[in-house]
């Protein structure tokens, strides 16, 4: 790209030119610091890439410190995910853990309109004043950062996908299983057990042999005792980071258990595969084609393949298995056309549809302040969907720095009580 020149005929230096960048050579000698996202899920794909000769930690910090942080460096008019991003890793550079001249952060850009796509250049802004020698590394596929200095290839991808794949089949199964557990602790102890020989089967090569590793992981559950009884099912769904984030979420997933609730959460790869179609849509629907379309398209399917292989495993085991993404795919067109993509888009009415049509009527719709798209397609499709599930029972909530988990819990406990009563006149209707 040539510079720009001024009226001198001087070249007007690029204001990416005043920010570090992580080269190939830093693999050896820095520490790259990952957000925690998804614990579980981002844990096995730390230790997979660990062994490839990365040297990643998963940061863990997630005190009031963290929004405290955020909100000095981040303008509050920014999405909260971005906020919550950038003060962990200010927080933690600064909690003197770190030597932070060899140490580098990372963040991953949807490529979309999202504002996701700027967080780099405001995590950089927020590091420069006092932590001006901190790259920030992209982890992207849309080719937003041609210099970030973290090279994808095939191999590294298929590792992902599939870590993602298990990681979902885990945190379904022990949701599944935490609140009838006869032993505390017992899911507990499978989950580290089975995060433990997914780690194994990663570092004997072995990882594409999903039906064995699923397997596996399903007769590990089957032996977590659990008590006879029914609960109210309650789905998490929104935008992506405050669903699956503790610190974005307040810890709900932990909430609920302690009100006596099943936490239901949509797969992570169920976010993949929607942006995988939606380059495939962007050819159907905007003749947006490019050489990539037919690579997304092949991506896919063979994504929905393995999908579906887990899901009839799932069945035969006796547990609740994550949504058919085709199946998502027509339930988002009940409701909305594929062609609304900005944010998660199509895909959180599609979610609250099939959470509702496999008997999970209750739903948490966790949207972060300055999340316009998600509002658009998460709050603006409730009444839609209330008219279409008779019992459908679902509470928005604004995760933001000025909401209070206090007014965020009451709000759920109104939903829930809420759904204890529809839950006494369905088993009315039964009998």
């Amino acid at each position: 790209m040539k510079k720009e020149k001024n009226k001198e005929n001087k070249p007007v230096a690029d204001f990416r030119d005043e920010y570090p960048k992580f080269t190939k050579e830093m693999k050896h000698t820095h520490k790259i610091l990952v957000p925690d996202m998804l614990p579980v899920h981002f844990g096995i794909i730390v230790e997979i890439l660990k062994k490839d000769g990365w040297n990643f930690e998963l940061l863990h910090n997630d005190s009031r410190a963290v929004i405290d942080e955020g909100l000095k460096h981040v303008h509050n008019d920014t999405c909260y995910p971005a906020l919550c991003v950038t003060g962990q890793f200010i927080d933690a550079l600064k909690s003197g853990k770190y030597d932070v001249e060899h140490t580098a952060v990372m963040i991953t850009q949807s490529g979309g309109g999202c504002r996701a796509s700027n967080y780099i250049p405001l995590i950089r802004k927020a590091l420069k004043s006092e932590f001006p020698h901190v790259p920030v590394v992209s982890l992207n596929f849309a080719g937003l950062e041609k210099d970030s200095g973290f090279p994808i290839d095939l191999k590294t991808l298929a590792k992902m996908a599939f870590a993602i794949f298990y990681g979902d089949t885990l945190m379904s199964l022990y949701n599944q299983c935490k609140p009838y557990e006869t032993q505390a602790g017992a899911s507990d102890k499978a989950r580290e057990e089975c995060i433990k020989y997914i780690l194994g089967e990663f570092g004997r090569k072995k990882y594409l042999h999903y039906k064995r590793i699923t397997r596996r992981l399903l007769e590990r559950f089957q032996k977590v005792e659990r008590k006879k009884e029914e609960k109210v099912k309650v789905g998490i769904v929104g935008e992506i980071y405050v669903k699956y984030s503790p610190l974005g979420n307040n810890r709900l997933e932990e909430f609920l258990l302690s009100e006596n609730c099943e936490p239901v959460v949509p797969a992570l790869m169920d976010f993949v595969m929607y942006c995988a179609v939606n380059n495939v849509n962007d050819a159907k629907l905007y003749n947006k084609k490019s050489a990539a379309t037919p690579v997304f398209r092949i991506v896919y399917k063979y994504l929905h393949h393995v999908q579906k292989k887990i899901i009839k495993l799932t069945e035969k085991y006796g547990f609740e298995p994550l949504h058919d993404f085709e199946h998502l795919r027509k339930c988002a067109d009940k409701v909305i056309n594929q062609g609304v993509k900005m944010g998660e888009g199509w895909l959180i009415p599609a979610e609250m549809a099939a959470l509702a049509e496999t008997g999970t009527d209750n739903i948490v719709c966790a949207q972060p302040f300055g999340c316009l798209p998600n509002h658009i397609a998460g709050k603006g499709t409730i009444r839609t969907l209330k008219e279409m599930y008779q019992y459908e029972n679902i509470v928005a909530i604004d995760y933001d720095t000025s909401a209070t988990k206090v007014n965020q819990e009451n709000r759920i406990k109104l939903m829930l009580a809420t759904a204890r009563e529809n839950y006494g006149r369905i088993k009315n209707q039964e009998k």
